[in-house]
């Protein structure tokens, strides 16, 4: 990391007098006198090219703020520009901005609306939102003097055709422009307005960064948390609104539908499965603050009833109030800040908690909700994995449902916002499935859709821890809530390498496997195989191993002249197993394989 110095020349000169010698502790928000490698390497990269437009995008926690103000102050100390309007998601961070610019010396004005600004301030700091509403009011601005315009979170400029449009003719005539995400990624096609987007050898456009700094790189570098993902299972039973009465395990294959109604009586209050999984993460929780005294809790719920009922859970297995912070609530800003610069365990919310709110001591989070889009997940996972010091962990819980699994897998795959959609006509929109739910996600909490009305009622739900995720890779096997299989991974130190987690998941499950093996079968009531070999896949990904077994087989049948049946029947005795109808994924797997291996030694 290099310094930054307080020569006028240097990019970040004018910053270096008013940063406070608190880094590493505070560094997201403006408050280190050294910059972190990446901020350097962006800000070099910005003054070698001087450009008007600059996309910056990095991973949540990494210091996207301390980038911008250092720019920021760069550019006014030098007379590039004369004000800065910085436009922010909410009010919330609307205000976080203001108080962490008047850290390093640069007054904005929160409270801004319309008129002249007092010449006290620097600029402005203001909502998208607001831009909406009077985009001629900020293009005046901007063309009466040189503005630097800093667009955080970029990518909700795309969530209407009116933002991005606002956004357009409110800061066209802008001397610089500075746009941040730390998600590019969108579901939709709206193209996000300053943002360059280039066309690929596929002939699909996607958004182009300037500079981009992913978990991957910000994981190496010590700059965030490593994150443990801890899965639960379980048997749900649900009436639908047929009357029909249905049960599925999570995990197993099954409809989009069903899917759906499972998760949903998982996250109901009534049952067994949240109590269970919130006594499990405050488990975690107490174990993490043996290292990181002052860590948090945050519950992600669906809605504001789900989030009183788990903060009325939380209370009975803390003995302690959580917070609770709900969208709609005047007082939610001054909640959050509360939380944060408290010792408070828990904090409960819908979404207001889930993009760029800053509460660095966030250690364990539940995601408590049915929203399943990239963007919110990542977003979601990004409020703990912020890092104050080095060695801190993340642990996140979920639900054993393949999309979430699979984006935590992915966890540092970086993505770009792709403005042409692959497919042709008349294939199903592959899509279709995503855009619905973030448009579910971004409903505001009192509009009522048909489907709000359709009855369902949550009968039953019990819980499994279920599995490890870490790295891309899975540990575990199946354990019942309180058992000690389930305790050893609760245990995990809260402070340790990222190397050091890995071995420590590797022998956890070596220990674990062994002990199964000296129980007698009978006492086996739930899957006792490792994490790696039980894959979740979804009813879609079930369909095609079998329909890959079964064209395999008949290629196996040309090949040996043997029937059908004769194969299939082999493979069930090599392999072990039910029918393939009845087959999990794992075992179709195996099928797949040793029919090749039977294909290939006939050659």
């Amino acid at each position: 990391m290099e310094t930054v110095t307080t020569s006028a020349s240097h990019p970040a000169g004018a910053a270096g007098h008013h940063l406070s010698p608190a880094f590493p502790g505070r560094a997201p928000w403006g408050t280190a006198n050294k910059l972190r490698a990446w901020q350097q390497g962006a800000i070099d990269a910005y003054v070698a090219r001087q450009p008007r437009d600059f996309l910056a995008v990095a991973t949540p926690g990494a210091g996207k703020t301390t980038f911008a103000l250092s720019l920021a102050s760069y550019l006014l100390h030098n007379h590039l520009v004369q004000q800065i309007t910085v436009v922010a998601p909410t009010e919330h961070l609307k205000t976080q901005w203001a108080d962490a610019a008047a850290r390093i010396g640069i007054r904005l004005d929160p409270e801004y609306s319309a008129g002249p600004v007092s010449r006290e301030y620097h600029g402005v700091a203001v909502t998208y939102a607001g831009v909406g509403v009077r985009p001629m009011l900020h293009r005046n601005r901007c063309e009466q003097r040189k503005t630097l315009v800093i667009l955080d979170e970029i990518h909700h400029a795309g969530d209407s055709r009116s933002w991005g449009e606002a956004c357009l003719e409110a800061f066209e005539p802008a001397t610089r422009r500075l746009a941040l995400t730390g998600t590019p990624f969108r579901s939709d096609t709206n193209p996000i307005p300053f943002v360059t987007y280039e066309e690929g050898n596929d002939g699909i456009r996607r958004s182009s960064a300037d500079y981009t700094y992913g978990y991957g790189n910000a994981l190496a570098d010590g700059v965030v948390r490593p994150v443990i993902f801890l899965s639960y299972s379980g048997t749900m039973r649900w009436r639908t609104k047929a009357g029909d009465e249905l049960s599925a395990r999570l995990g197993e294959p099954m409809t989009k539908d069903a899917t759906a109604q499972a998760w949903r009586t998982a996250l109901a209050p009534t049952g067994e499965w949240i109590p269970n999984v919130l006594r499990a993460a405050d488990q975690r929780l107490t174990e993490v603050r043996k290292a990181i005294p002052d860590a948090g809790g945050l519950v992600i719920a669906s809605d504001q009833d789900t989030a009183r009922s788990y903060a009325k859970l939380l209370r009975e297995i803390t003995g302690h109030k959580a917070t609770v912070v709900l969208s709609d609530d005047t007082g939610a800003s001054k909640r959050i800040e509360e939380f944060s610069a408290s010792q408070d365990r828990w904090m409960v919310a819908v979404r207001m908690v889930s993009e760029g709110v800053d509460v660095p001591r966030l250690a364990v989070g539940v995601y408590a909700t049915t929203i399943s889009t990239p963007l919110f997940f990542a977003q979601a996972v990004g409020r703990f994995v912020r890092s104050r010091r080095r060695g801190e962990t993340a642990s996140v819980f979920l639900p054993t449902i393949p999309t979430l699994l699979e984006f935590a897998g992915e966890m540092e795959v970086e993505r770009d916002h792709v403005l042409d959609k692959p497919g042709k006509a008349g294939e199903e929109d592959p899509f279709a499935e995503e855009d619905q739910l973030l448009a579910e996600a971004e409903r505001a909490e009192d509009e009522a859709t048909d489907d709000d009305q359709l009855p369902f009622e949550a009968l039953e739900s019990d819980a499994v821890f279920d599995r490890v995720l870490y790295d891309g890779a899975e540990f575990g096997m199946q354990a019942h809530p309180g058992s000690e299989e389930e305790q050893d991974y609760l245990g995990i130190p809260g402070l340790l390498e990222p190397d050091q987690v890995q071995i420590l998941l590797q022998r956890r499950q070596a220990r674990q496997i062994a002990h199964s093996r000296k129980k007698p079968d009978e006492e086996a009531d739930l899957l006792e195989l490792p994490a790696e070999r039980r894959p979740v896949v979804s009813h879609r990904q079930l369909l095609e191993l079998r329909k890959q077994l079964n064209t395999l087989v008949a290629a196996y049948h040309h090949q040996s002249g043997k029937p059908h049946g004769v194969v299939h029947n082999e493979l069930r005795r090599v392999c072990g197993g039910p029918p393939s109808a009845e087959a999990t994924a794992g075992q179709l797997t195996e099928r797949i394989k040793k029919v090749q291996e039977w294909a290939t030694r006939m050659r």
